[in-house]
This record gives C-alpha cells, structure tokens and sequence, in this order.
C-alpha cells in the first residue's frame, strides 16, 4: 500500500510541475563567470533550474510615444552621497565623473543642439529617502538616471525606477544581489563583489597558498554581502575563514578584534571596509606586532587609504575594477582633463560614473528623449556588449550585471600597481547533462 501511494505522489509531482524552459539559454558558461571548481553544488546533486541566464523582457507601454517637442533641455538624474554620509568622498568622485561626461556632451553639440542637465539628489543611506529622490526625478521629466554606491540606498531605489519606468546606470553599488531582482530598467556598469571575491580567493589561497584566513569586516551591508561571496567561495576550495569579526563605521579603536583573531594563529588577514577604517585597522596589526599578509576590499585602492596607513600599506593587495595605468588613449584624456577641471586625481567611482553617463547620453542621442526606448537600448545586450570605455571593455551578462575583467591591486613603494586577476582555472564550462546554474 506505502508503494502505491508512493507512485501516485511521483505521477502527481511529474503531471504538475512543468519542465524547465532552457530554451535560448546560454550554457557556455557558468553564473557571475564563477568556474566549476567555486560553483555552489558543484559536488552534490544539481536541484537548482538555470537563473539568470535570459534577460527579462519588458512588455509594457511607450515605445509608440512621440518624441516630445519643444524641450529646453535634456534631463537627465544623478543619485550619490554627497551629505550626512560616511562615504561622501566617494559621492564626489561620483559625480564629478558624471559631470565631466555631461560637459564633454554638451561641448560637442548636446542632443540635436540641446544641451543635456544633470539633477542631481544626495543619498544619505536611508531606506526611505532613496526612493523619495526618484520620485522627485520622476517630477523633473529626467529621461534616465545614475547612482549609487551605498548598497542599500540602491535596493530601495531600483524599486522605485521600477514603478517610475525610468531606466538607472548603476556606476557604485558592488552588491551581486543587485542585479538579482529582475528589474528590467537597470543595468550596473561596475564589476560586484562576486567578481573581487573569485579574485581575492584566487590569490589568498591559490598563488599565495594560505589556508587559515581570518576575516574583519565593516558591520553593515558592504561588508556583510561582500564576505558572504568571499566566504561561501573560499569554503567551496577547503578553506572556511578561521574567524569573522567586525567592526563599525566611524570607529578607531580595534584591538579587541585582533586579539580574537590572532589567538586562531591565522596565516592572513583580510579586511573589507571602507578606506579610513581598513588603513587604521592595517596600522594597529601592524603596531601589535603581526607579520601576517593582509589583503582587503577594494575601497582600499584610493588616496585616503595610502595617506592614513603609510608605511603600513607596503605589500597590502586588494582587487580593483579597473586598472587605473592602463596604456588607454581614452583613459589618460580622462585623467588630465578630470585633473583640470577638479585638481584631483580620479578614483574607481569617478572613472565608472564617466562610462556611465557616457552610457546614457549615447542611449538618448540615438533612440531620443523616449524611456522605454533608451531602456530597450540600454539592456539589448548588443548596443553596449564590448563598449570600450575608460574603464576597459564592458561585458554584460544577461541580469545586464557588469562582469568585466578584475584587477589585482598591490602597494610597493606608496603606490598601487596592478595585474590582472587570472581565472581560478580555465574550466568554466556548464555540464549540461545535469544542469548546472
């Protein structure tokens, strides 16, 4: 009797679940570029169907729409923190980068003749006040916006754009999360988190051959989604972190954290946070008295980092979005005409927030002042796939998440130099007789 009810329940299981659709799915290629060796599942039976290997479409209205006639002036949203934040200098950077493509457009004749403005709204990293800045965006008839870098702000305001319909360049937010909720009006034109962690992994434990990793991250949503990745990847190659502390933004103090982590007799350290914490952090390790290589999150690479650590920051190796010495005639523009017009030398932030906007105002000069008509240029996957910007080659993947290449950043001599981060290996194939995700 057990047997027969059995065999109901699978005929009942096979009639009402319907087959995976993998029809038109790229299957070349593991999810985020990760490679079979770090792939979730990969030695246990595969239970997941195929995510994010289609892009999700947009079936609704205002593609018909006329062009509007009359304009002044072509809108177009910028959302970064540039107040009341802990990360305001990288907001800065942000929309400077931002600028610089605005004033560059409009020298060489705007859109037909009218010249492209930029609405600019602070983010000060609250929940709701993200969302109220796309509202206002949405009052000012902006044809498109760019932001942010806080992880949060970002998450409530893609929602928002997704009501709204007003198609978002993401140029900050690191988050693999981000791209994750199938809101077909965003793209993210910066390599996440997923990426600098395969990197970072690849280096601690592959070429660099620790095994005992101890991790201090910043206890809020960067450093809690960043180590996830980094975390759920090193334990995917036999290496669980040995120990997990935190700290908070703002704080100087970290000596009890280190106690606890050098008493697991770590052979490294790694530190995710932004740069003032991580250079006070490096300092103190270094001051009690631990030789122990130390690695860290990619808001290290910038000025203030290697102003407040010092000496300190000798051999520290990080990960970057973008090689910042590449030999790119584009690039070195850029970085004399940035340094001009601000008298400072450009971060990762500034860079990406150029492609960006550089991004959106081609969007608009070709398809014109139309939303559904710019998104649809935006996530087509073909206008934009392999766009040479300052930053490098841009690849998309198809949840239109930036996954262009990693750099390994390492201090010698008070400066970054950077190599490329190489692949764990070079098998990145999908099994497809088990369906691999």
């Amino acid at each position: 009797m057990k047997l027969k009810y059995l065999a109901l329940a699978i005929l009942a299981i096979t009639i009402f679940i319907p087959p995976l659709n993998l029809a038109g799915q790229d299957k070349s290629k593991n999810y985020g570029k990760a490679t079979d060796e770090i792939f979730p599942y990969q030695k246990f039976q595969k239970a997941y169907k195929y995510h994010f290997l289609e892009p999700v479409k947009f079936y609704g209205a205002g593609r018909e729409v006329p062009l509007p006639k009359g304009l002044k002036e072509i809108r177009i949203g910028f959302l970064g923190p540039l107040e009341g934040s802990v990360i305001v200098s990288l907001g800065k950077q942000m929309l400077q980068g931002a600028t610089l493509a605005i004033e560059e457009a409009n020298k060489n004749g705007g859109y037909h003749g009218i010249p492209f403005k930029m609405m600019v709204h602070n983010d000060v990293g609250l929940w709701g006040a993200a969302a109220n800045e796309v509202v206002k965006m949405d009052d000012e008839k902006v044809w498109a916006w760019l932001g942010s870098i806080d992880d949060i702000v970002s998450h409530v305001a893609i929602r928002a754009t997704l009501k709204l319909e007003i198609p978002m360049v993401c140029t900050g937010d690191p988050d693999p999360t981000f791209t994750e909720t199938n809101i077909p009006w965003v793209i993210r034109v910066i390599s996440d988190d997923r990426q600098s962690s395969y990197g970072l992994v690849n280096q601690i434990y592959k070429k660099d051959n620790h095994s005992r990793v101890a991790v201090i991250r910043a206890n809020n949503r960067y450093g809690r989604v960043g180590i996830k990745i980094f975390s759920e990847t090193a334990t995917r190659v036999g290496h669980p972190m040995v120990i997990e502390e935190r700290f908070n933004d703002g704080e100087t103090d970290f000596k009890t954290q280190l106690e606890r982590i050098m008493v697991t007799s770590p052979d490294a350290v790694l530190i995710w946070g932004n740069a003032k914490e991580s250079a006070l952090i490096l300092k103190q390790i270094r001051a009690m008295g631990f030789k122990q290589p130390v690695y860290g999150s990619d808001r290290m690479v910038s000025s203030e980092f290697l102003k407040i650590a010092g000496p300190s920051a000798e051999g520290i190796k990080t990960t970057c979005q973008y090689n910042p010495d590449s030999d790119n005639p584009k690039l070195k523009a850029f970085k004399t005409n940035y340094n001009t017009r601000f008298g400072m030398e450009p971060d990762v932030f500034a860079a990406h927030a150029y492609d960006g906007m550089n991004i959106i105002v081609a969007a608009i000069q070709k398809v014109g002042p139309n939303r559904v008509l710019i998104r649809d240029l935006l996530t087509d996957l073909k206008t934009f796939q392999n766009y040479q910007g300052i930053t490098g080659k841009k690849v998309f993947d198809q949840s239109w998440n930036d996954v262009s290449d990693i750099w390994m950043a390492e201090v010698h001599n008070g400066k970054f130099g950077f190599t490329p981060a190489p692949p764990m290996d070079q098998k990145n194939k999908v099994h497809s007789k088990t369906g691999n995700y």
